[in-house]
């Protein structure tokens, strides 16, 4: 095992999209990460298209590097092999409510009770600090307690509408992989294990409120809430003669240079609107629609090229296909062809940081439900007979891969 988590046994009780997120960052960076699955699977092993039951595109892409083990953790005999596997665990993950996990005898203090070292980590919908403790969460729920949908409306859009990725879970998520590593290590530094919650809501709250509290930073209030820039209207890809174009013309360098690319340099010298970031600010919905009229004069081939000798930064409008064609990302691999074994070939993506030594791979695909059962039960001091005891109560199932790929 290679990585700079190599070492670290990662227990891991997610499901869906935030808390796989987290732990399949874990494990690429070289944790040994044991997927653990209730008989039916992760939700999402159903979420389509797939070629083969139980191992749908989203669960393909949010579970490679990870083994799964299925744990009927509603018979007590589950639970006590979930037990034994977490005396030697560094971490437990999981993302059901807290109040779930005790009624399932799975509290942090039923982990620490047999692994004082264990770090605890859970992610839901909000503290459990507060009144909210035990409500349900969902991305959608999250966004729009967040005030996405709203700030859409305010940017221009007809109707409240939530961003178009599961924008909240995959945030918290990263949010959740920092908060794991960084409590493995104070445990290096103080040997100390302890429970780590992080909620949605409040997460979500910190990026959000951090842009657009505004004025109600201060108090009393010295201006509207709502950062102008970001909920200007036409802050959005430009429409040009023939496409769309996303420019950035940001500070005062950048400004000059764009208007002396399009000979109209004494805008910049007479109209005060355009003479510092302040006054941009202040102006922004003239600012923003000076240039979508501009960029609707030339075609995207043209800007890009006229912006490039400016120095200003531009780009096209990128669909999934351009993503897919681009040259950087040929050049370093990002995107490459794989054969899964049983799902045959599809593509992958590469681990996005880089590091200079201790860098973390692909080590194997995304996992059939119960493929690694056996081999983790055995790791953990499980005898073959104990194991087809469990197998043959329904505690635990094993399943091989279904589907040659070919």
């Amino acid at each position: 095992m290679a990585g700079p988590l190599a070492g670290v046994r990662i227990l891991d009780l997610t499901t869906v999209i935030m808390g796989p997120t987290a732990t399949q960052v874990l494990a690429d960076y070289g944790a040994d990460l044991v997927k653990v699955e209730g008989p039916d699977g992760d939700v999402m092993r159903k979420a389509g298209p797939m070629r083969h039951a139980n191992m749908g595109h989203f669960f393909l892409t949010t579970n490679r590097n990870k083994r799964s083990i299925v744990i009927n953790l509603k018979q007590q005999a589950g639970r006590a092999v979930l037990l034994e596997l977490a005396r030697n665990c560094d971490v437990m993950v999981y993302n059901m409510r807290p109040q779930a996990m005790a009624r399932l005898g799975l509290s942090y203090e039923d982990l620490r009770a047999v692994n004082p070292r264990i770090i605890y980590a859970g992610a839901f919908g909000f503290s459990q600090r507060g009144p909210y403790a035990a409500r349900p969460a969902y991305d959608d729920l999250i966004q729009g307690m967040s005030g996405v949908p709203w700030l859409a409306q305010q940017a221009g859009a007809e109707q409240p509408r939530y961003a178009p990725l599961v924008l909240a879970d995959r945030i918290v998520g990263l949010q959740l992989a920092g908060a794991v590593t960084t409590a493995l290590f104070h445990r290096e530094r103080t040997g100390k294990g302890q429970r780590v919650d992080v909620p949605m809501w409040e997460n979500m709250l910190s990026l959000v409120m951090g842009e657009h509290l505004a004025g109600y930073l201060f108090q009393p209030s010295i201006a509207p809430y709502g950062y102008q820039r970001s909920l200007a209207r036409d802050r959005r890809p430009y429409q040009t003669r023939d496409g769309y174009i996303c420019v950035m013309v940001y500070n005062d360098k950048q400004w000059r240079s764009f208007f002396d690319a399009i000979g109209k340099p004494e805008i910049f010298r007479t109209d005060h609107r355009f003479q510092s970031q302040g006054a941009r600010l202040e102006n922004i919905d003239h600012v923003y629609g000076f240039l979508s009229d501009t960029l609707k004069t030339r075609t995207t081939a043209e800007w890009l090229e006229l912006l490039e000798r400016a120095d200003v930064p531009a780009s096209r409008m990128y669909d999934i296909g351009d993503m897919l064609e681009d040259e950087h990302l040929k050049a370093i691999g990002f995107v490459r062809n794989i054969e899964h074994p049983t799902e045959g070939p599809m593509l992958e993506f590469e681990i996005p940081t880089e590091w200079s030594d201790s860098a973390p791979h692909h080590r194997y695909p995304a996992p059939a439900l119960g493929e690694h059962t056996i081999e983790v039960l055995r790791e953990a001091g499980y005898t073959d007979r104990e194991i087809a005891e469990l197998e043959t109560t329904g505690a635990v199932v094993s399943r091989k891969p279904v589907g040659s790929g070919k």
